[in-house]
């Protein structure tokens, strides 16, 4: 009888995981290791890798099997053992044959990640389509978010368009993160147009809202035309409604105001939003400084830095060497 039928017990009993188990301690000791009374995830990676490399994918079925009985989710390293030339045909027969619902369910979802972490988006929508042959897989748009991850930071926008159809085509809708990933891959080239259109279909036809990496994007595509009044706007709308800044929707701004020679600005956005997180103290206080050192603005950046020191804000290695360099030669001088 197989040991998933015994949900509670963590003691191995099938006999090719016990076996897998023993060949892989033994190679390490003169005694075989027991099997945890509580594993982790990194454990269970640990075996999967292993039995992936050795090519045994039985004991792999039940590794994988066993695990999500264990509360062991799969993780970015479960398929570690995927490299770039690795044949599918096997490994996806496997999967297939893992326990219905949930864990089948999660290995595929799994093995998408890696394939596109490979960079092997056709190997992936190979997996997909598996997916969806399957009555006992659930495709959501989640099962897509690495491929079109990776096609829009590759900008393979029209690749990346086809996908968002065969989403459709399987009845899954888009969700915000599908959106966010078009529009953070337009405003990042400038294309504000393109991205005006994202939002509509994001609001109009989906009727999502804007979240903070939507914002983030936005205030990074205003940021890349030069339009800091834009980038400023939608900073103060963030703040009104209560969204959440991502500490580069800061650096954004900091410099895009640098780079129009807004030094003054600069440092008043940056005392705006400080005094209230050290961390995010750290992150703008250190960012408005290197970007100062970087412009050789010695005496300005300075002054940032001596603030950072006179509140105990920590700086980074590279900032330190300049500080320390400099210390010296620039009079303390405080805004």
């Amino acid at each position: 009888m197989s040991f998933l039928s015994k949900p509670l017990n963590k003691t191995l009993n099938s006999f090719s995981i016990l076996t897998f188990t023993l060949r892989r301690f033994t190679s390490h000791s003169a005694a075989a290791e027991p099997f945890p009374d509580n594993p982790t995830p990194a454990y269970y990676d640990e075996l999967a890798t292993a039995a992936g490399n050795s090519g045994d994918l039985d004991a792999l079925r039940d590794i994988l099997n066993k695990r999500i009985q264990d509360r062991c989710y799969n993780t970015k390293r479960t398929f570690n053992f995927i490299t770039t030339t690795s044949s599918l045909d096997d490994l996806i027969r496997t999967l297939s044959n893992l326990n219905p619902g949930f864990t089948r369910n999660s290995a595929f979802n799994s093995l998408v990640t890696r394939l596109c972490r490979l960079e092997r988006v056709d190997d992936a929508l190979r997996v997909v389509e598996t997916m969806s042959r399957d009555a006992n897989c659930s495709i959501t748009a989640s099962t897509f978010h690495p491929i079109i991850s990776l096609l829009t930071r590759e900008r393979s926008m029209d690749h990346a368009q086809r996908v968002v159809e065969l989403m459709s085509g399987l009845g899954v809708r888009r969700d915000l993160t599908v959106h966010n990933l078009f529009l953070m891959a337009h405003c990042f080239t400038g294309d504000m147009a393109a991205a005006a259109e994202v939002l509509k279909e994001m609001e109009e036809e989906d009727g999502l809202v804007g979240d903070t990496r939507t914002f983030d994007a936005l205030v990074m595509g205003a940021c890349k035309i030069g339009n800091v009044e834009g980038a400023m706007v939608l900073v103060r709308r963030m703040v009104n409604d209560g969204v959440l800044m991502l500490y580069s929707t800061h650096m954004y701004v900091i410099g895009a105001l640098l780079e129009k020679g807004c030094l003054e600005q600069a440092v008043k956005y940056v005392k705006c939003f400080g005094g209230k997180d050290k961390v995010l103290d750290a992150e703008i206080y250190g960012c408005l400084g290197s970007k100062l050192a970087g412009m050789k603005k010695v005496k300005e950046a300075m002054k940032v830095l001596e603030e950072m020191k006179q509140t105990g804000l920590p700086m980074g290695e590279k900032l330190k060497r300049f500080y320390e360099k400099n210390v010296g030669k620039v009079a303390k001088l405080v805004y």
